[in-house]
């Protein structure tokens, strides 16, 4: 039924789609232009004797980053999170203090996530498994899915000059599906694992494994149990995100928000800046060290010792033979000429 609704949903977007101007892929388009929704916590009256705690409030309730509203009610007992979307569910409920108000903000899963968002991917596809070889068997069959996607999938081609497809501040357009694998016990994780199963209930994250889509600034849009997640809702889902946006308004879209800890205006700023090369360094003087063996230096000295030793006598040497031409020379000059 699930699959039917949405899958019915998509189609209509689809074919809404190829009449609109716009060509930003869905995905981008909701990273551009769709803000977060409000998270609100509810706190009774006593967490204001909390010092600690209040000073962890103070920033939070001054214009915080987190998408989150925070008031105060006489008649409560516990504090209560509750969800974006109207439901009757909260998201956590029980005793807060200053360690669980950042569990409630944040977790190694969310900042996965955002991370992921800033580089660029279409959609993280976060798989809430358990230790099953069933779940193993599924989360590679996904993966394996998700990879011959991205090879068959394309995005919409791009005019820098229509002005109804302008893009936001933020990374390079990609196409890129990623995946997040949660553990289902992850105590770290129990808020974020709640708020991807859905503010509906549909899904019991406690005993049900699962995969939560989630695009733009932390939206997701469905969850599905790993048995009824087929190649075709897969396709269906992915497609859907790199299409082009063919329903602008937020709420008329599937799906609810995540509670994320982001500056998204500074996050995505950030992220569009192009990260800047090392200054190429000046070339190193190279040095030619030429070793020498000692010995052989005292080799040589001992030769030009020797050679200039022998200097004086060679050149005496060469003295007396000149001499002796010389002589020779002059005496057949001076010998009288015998008649013929």
């Amino acid at each position: 039924m699930q699959r039917s609704c949405l899958l019915l949903f998509l189609t209509t977007a689809f074919i809404h789609a190829e009449t609109c101007a716009c060509t930003i892929p869905v995905f981008r388009y909701a990273l551009d232009r769709w803000e977060a929704d409000k998270f609100h916590l509810v706190l009774p009256a006593s967490a204001s004797t909390d010092s600690a705690l209040t000073d962890t409030l103070r920033p939070l309730r001054a214009n915080g980053q987190a998408n989150l509203d925070i008031t105060t009610s006489k008649d409560a007992v516990t504090a209560v999170l509750n969800s974006s979307r109207d439901s009757d569910k909260p998201v956590w409920t029980g005793m807060l203090d200053k360690a669980m108000l950042e569990a409630l903000l944040d977790s190694p899963g969310r900042k996965k996530i955002i991370e992921q968002i800033l580089t660029g991917d279409s959609a993280i596809w976060v798989i809430v498994e358990g230790d099953t070889p069933e779940d193993k068997v599924a989360v590679e069959r996904i993966e394996k899915r998700l990879k011959f996607l991205e090879q068959v999938a394309s995005l919409p081609i791009q005019d820098p000059n229509d002005p109804d497809s302008q893009l936001g501040p933020g990374p390079a357009l990609r196409l890129k599906f990623a995946t997040l694998r949660l553990s289902r016990d992850d105590p770290a994780e129990k808020v974020l694992i709640s708020m991807l199963a859905g503010p509906k209930g549909l899904i019991d994250p406690a005993k049900t494994s699962f995969a939560a889509a989630v695009f733009g600034k932390g939206r997701v849009l469905g969850a599905w149990p790993l048995s009824d997640l087929d190649d075709a809702s897969l396709e269906d889902a992915c497609m859907f995100l790199v299409g082009r946006c063919g329903c602008r308004i937020k709420n008329e879209n599937p799906g609810w928000d995540l509670l994320l800890n982001v500056d998204w205006v500074k996050a995505l700023e950030a992220a569009g800046k192009p990260v800047a090369s090392p200054q190429a360094s000046a070339p190193e003087a190279v040095v030619i060290k030429t070793q020498v063996d000692v010995s052989d230096l005292t080799h040589r000295s001992d030769v030009v010792s020797v050679a200039e030793k022998r200097k004086p006598l060679l050149i005496a040497s060469a003295g007396l033979f000149l001499a002796s031409v010389v002589f020779f020379f002059l005496r057949v000059r001076s010998k009288p000429l015998s008649p013929p």
